[in-house]
């Protein structure tokens, strides 16, 4: 069946959407040929009884099928001082982990140095979602850096201040 035509074109929806302030993840997995990863905005609190998180990859991910294989994972909530860390993750064919600390998870998952949080993480269902596919994870482990204030993204920009007018800064 071919998928219906939009009404919305995507710059609009992006430009839209993009009023809606995230944070910032990086998904992580141990894979045969060692760790992966790969940047992530789209990640949420879903359930409380069981405990699930959700994260919507993009379909062309080379790095989510490795992490989905690995069945267990980490999402890292990244710094305000980590945007390195998420362009990094976001390119494609680099090695992602050069200059980057982390330890093993207790199930063997990267957790980043200098995350605001991290959820160790299972799978628990995928479904398809268009031109990303939805995750659905169990919660296994988690844990977070109360002194530190995370990394946000807000109209195509790190942080909020492209938002708001310069002088309500000062």
């Amino acid at each position: 069946m071919a998928p219906t035509p939009s009404p919305v074109d995507q710059t609009s929806m992006r430009d839209v959407l993009g009023h809606f302030c995230s944070g910032v993840t990086v998904i992580t997995a141990i894979g045969p040929r060692g760790p992966v990863g790969f940047t992530c905005q789209s990640f949420a609190s879903l359930s409380l009884e069981p405990p699930l998180v959700s994260f919507a990859p993009a379909r062309t991910s080379s790095s989510w099928p490795v992490a989905r294989a690995a069945r267990t994972f980490c999402v890292n909530v990244l710094a305000d001082d980590q945007e390195g860390v998420s362009n990094a993750f976001a390119r494609s064919g680099a090695d992602k982990f050069a200059g980057i600390d982390w330890r093993p998870s207790r199930r063997g998952a990267p957790v980043l140095s200098g995350a605001v949080a991290w959820v160790e993480c299972e799978l628990w269902a995928e479904h398809d979602a268009g031109d990303h596919t939805l995750v659905a994870a169990l919660v296994l482990g988690l844990g977070s850096d109360t002194d530190r204030a995370p990394l946000l993204f807000h109209r195509g920009a790190y942080g909020l201040r492209n938002a708001v007018r310069e002088e309500e800064w000062s």
